[in-house]
């Protein structure tokens, strides 16, 4: 926890506790001292309330409370407006009915309430239409923004970045923090050598997104000094942007969805953009390596995807022509099933085995 926050939970605590007990010191009903002790016990309870709401509202951002304040002003003109309408109407009609005082508020009150809403609710409805610069304070209608990606480590580790900035698609959206780049530096300089080599392997990749004139990379300081966990430190940060975090690390995902985070996995788009095959193509394949059934072999693809061939293993290490006879989909990847063109009138069934072998020793 930092200072800051430390001190205005404590100044707050203490304006609670004082303010109550003056209060109920100046109420003359009563024992003075009574009524300071009623007052200081009302005061912290009030403190630890304040708290608690601090540690509900923690998850929402700066954009989202503002147009949350933006629709309760909205609603509260048109409550007001309703009743000034309400007013006018029984101002008017006084001389033809009268409604009892109790009746006239409470249809005022509703009202108001009803205005309160409804405006509130309209505004949080088309927040994607409102747009807040501070500090300026203007509204721009305009389409839905499209999120920034903040990088981790573990995307710079993977030169593929380099290729998917250099295509166009995350122009003017990667933001690095400086806090990734600080720890990066502390490795190299007093890691291990696994652990220095990956991180100048990252600081490499960042001077080759730098040279990229239209990706526009950002830094951003914003450092939680209190947290010590870079993971934590991320998500921290990617909820007080509103943005979303490009990663290679598959682990984060479940952290991420715990904290409400959306994670892009590098892998994950990597297997979507992956070329499919259609039963009845012709592919050239060099084959590697034996299958587990007879004369099977298995060869890899640019991309890494497993193409298990029937009579391949005649082949050893000989690129040949190959029929594509099916494509599965595996937690691991895509696996291709072809037949050497040789091997046309061989039939082959897709075992359980080979789904063991492509999912236990081999990494797409």
């Amino acid at each position: 926890m930092n200072l800051s926050l430390v001190f205005t939970r404590i100044f707050f605590f203490i304006l609670s506790v004082f303010f109550i007990t003056i209060y109920m010191i100046g109420i003359t009903v009563g024992n003075v001292t009574v009524n300071a002790f009623i007052g200081l016990i009302i005061g912290i309870i009030f403190a630890f309330l304040l708290f608690g709401f601090d540690i509900i509202f923690r998850r929402f951002n700066l954009r989202a409370f503002n147009i949350a304040i933006i629709g309760l002003f909205i609603g509260y003109l048109m409550g007001q407006a309703l009743v000034l309408i309400l007013h006018t109407i029984l101002h008017i009609s006084s001389q033809t009915f009268v409604l009892m005082p109790q009746i006239t508020e409470i249809l005022k009150i509703a009202l108001f309430l009803f205005g309160l809403y409804l405006g509130t609710l309209m505004t949080l409805r088309a927040s994607d239409e409102l747009y807040i610069s501070i500090p300026f304070v203007k509204f721009t209608a305009i389409a839905q923004k499209k999120k920034d990606l903040l990088i981790d480590s573990s995307i710079l580790a993977d030169t593929r970045i380099i290729d998917l900035s250099s295509s166009g698609i995350v122009d003017h959206h990667l933001v690095i923090p400086r806090f990734i780049i600080k720890e990066l530096y502390a490795q190299v300089e007093m890691a291990d050598e696994q652990t220095k080599s990956k991180a100048k392997r990252c600081i490499e990749t960042l001077k080759k997104l730098e040279e990229i004139p239209a990706l526009e990379l950002r830094y951003n300081d914003t450092d939680f000094p209190e947290i010590k966990d870079q993971t934590s430190k991320l998500f921290r940060l990617a909820r007080l942007l509103d943005a979303n975090i490009l990663s290679a690390d598959i682990s984060r995902i479940q952290s991420a969805s715990i904290e409400g985070i959306r994670i892009i996995n590098l892998h994950t788009l990597s297997n979507a953009l992956k070329p499919l095959m259609q039963a009845g193509e012709q592919i050239r394949i060099k084959i590697q390596r034996y299958g587990k059934e007879p004369r099977q072999g298995v060869g890899y693809l640019d991309d890494g995807t497993m193409v298990v061939v029937n009579g391949g293993g005649d082949y050893i290490g000989e690129i040949i022509e190959a029929q594509v006879l099916s494509v599965k989909h595996t937690s691991s990847g895509r696996m291709i099933f072809c037949n050497a063109f040789d091997q046309e009138g061989y039939e082959y069934e897709e075992t359980d085995d080979q789904e063991e072998d492509i999912d236990g020793d081999d990494e797409y």
